[in-house]
C-alpha cells in the first residue's frame, strides 16, 4: 500500500497546483494576452524546465522505448489540443465556471476504459455516479447564461485530457513518470507553438503592451510541478483514480476565483461541491491502484511493451 499512499499524495499535489493555472491563465488573457499566446509561453517553460533537469541531473531517464515515444507523442499531441480548447474557453467563461465543466473529464476517462476493454471497481461507479450530479449541481444551478460555444469547447477539453491520461497510463507501466513527462510535454509544446504559429498576426503575443508576464511565467513554473506529480499518480493509482483525486482542483480553483476575481457559488453549486468531496474521500476503500494488470487487449494493446527482459532503471 505504500505505492498506493504514495499515488494518493502526488495526485493531490498535482491537483492543487493545477487548481492554481486557471487563475493565473484568466489574469494574463483579461491583462491583454491571446489565449494561444497563454498555452504557447506556459507549455514551453515547462517543458524547458523539464528538459534542463533530465539533462543535467537524470540523464538515464532520456531513454523510453520506441512504442512509448510514439504514445508520449500521441498523448502529448491529444493534450495539446485540449490546453487550445481549454484556454479558448476560459477567455469565454468565469474561471470558476470553466474549471466546473471541466471537471467532468474522470467520467470521460471511466468511458475511455471501457472502450479500451478495462474493468472498473464498483467503488469507482459509485463514485462516478456522484461525480455526474454534482457537477450537473455546479453547471446548472447558475442564474447567469452560459457561453455555449465556450462551453462546448471546454468539454471537448476534458474529453482529450482523459483519452490523455489513459494513453499515459498505458506507458507509465513501463516507463518512469519522470521519462513519460519529458516526452509528453515536448510534444504537448510542440503542438501549441505549432497552433500559435499558424494563428499569426490574428493572435499576437500580448495584446496589450504593458500586460503582466509574471502570471505566465508562474503557469509554466507551476505546470511543471504538476506534470510530475500528475504521472507518478497515474503511475501508483492509474488513469481513472488520478482523474476522481484529481477533482479536488475544482475547489481551488472556485476558493481562488471567489477570493481574486470576485467569482461566487450559489448554495446548490455548494452541493455539487460537497458530493464531489465526498467521491474523493471514498478514494481510500478503492483498490483499483498500480496492482491493476497491464490489459493485453483494447485498442490501446499497441502501446504494451513486448515482453523481454527490462534494462529500465528501477522506478524510485
Amino acid at each position: 500500500m505504500k505505492g498506493h499512499r504514495k499515488g494518493i499524495t502526488a495526485a493531490l499535489s498535482s491537483a492543487f497546483l493545477l487548481g492554481v493555472v486557471p487563475i493565473f491563465g484568466k489574469f494574463a488573457i483579461n491583462a491583454g494576452f491571446s489565449p494561444l499566446a497563454v498555452i504557447a509561453l506556459r507549455t514551453s517553460i515547462a517543458a524547458a524546465l523539464m528538459l534542463a533537469l533530465i539533462c543535467l541531473r537524470m540523464r538515464p531517464f532520456l531513454y523510453i522505448y520506441p512504442v512509448g515515444l510514439i504514445g508520449c507523442i500521441l498523448a502529448g499531441f491529444i493534450n495539446g489540443l485540449g490546453s487550445i480548447l481549454y484556454y479558448s474557453a476560459l477567455s469565454r467563461l468565469e474561471a470558476s465556471l470553466a474549471h466546473m465543466l471541466y471537471s467532468s473529464y474522470p467520467i470521460f476517462v471511466a468511458l475511455w476504459l471501457l472502450i479500451d476493454r478495462q474493468p472498473i471497481t464498483r467503488m469507482t461507479l459509485v463514485r462516478l455516479l456522484l461525480t455526474v450530479p454534482a457537477v450537473v449541481l455546479l453547471i446548472g444551478a447558475g442564474a447567469r447564461a452560459v457561453d455555449l460555444t465556450g462551453a462546448l469547447m471546454m468539454i471537448g477539453s476534458a474529453v482529450l485530457y482523459a483519452l490523455h491520461l489513459l494513453i499515459n497510463q498505458r506507458i507509465l507501466y513501463e516507463a518512469p513518470a519522470q521519462t513519460v513527462t519529458l516526452y509528453t510535454l515536448l510534444a504537448m509544446a510542440t503542438t501549441v507553438i505549432l497552433a500559435f504559429v499558424i494563428g499569426g498576426a490574428k493572435l499576437p503575443l500580448a495584446g496589450a503592451p504593458r500586460a503582466p508576464w509574471w502570471p505566465v511565467v508562474m503557469m509554466g513554473i507551476i505546470t511543471f510541478s504538476s506534470r510530475l506529480t500528475l504521472f507518478l499518480g497515474v503511475k501508483h493509482l492509474g488513469g481513472l483514480q488520478t482523474a476522481l483525486l484529481g477533482l479536488a482542483e475544482l475547489f481551488v480553483t472556485v476558493f481562488l476565483a471567489q477570493l481574486y476575481l470576485g467569482e461566487r457559488l450559489s448554495a446548490s453549486q455548494w452541493v455539487g461541491a460537497g458530493l464531489l468531496m465526498v467521491s474523493m474521500l471514498l478514494v481510500g476503500f478503492d483498490r483499483l491502484s498500480s496492482q491493476q494488470k497491464r490489459s493485453s487487449s483494447g485498442w490501446l494493446a499497441w502501446l504494451n511493451r513486448p515482453k523481454i527482459p527490462s534494462t529500465d532503471l528501477p522506478w524510485r
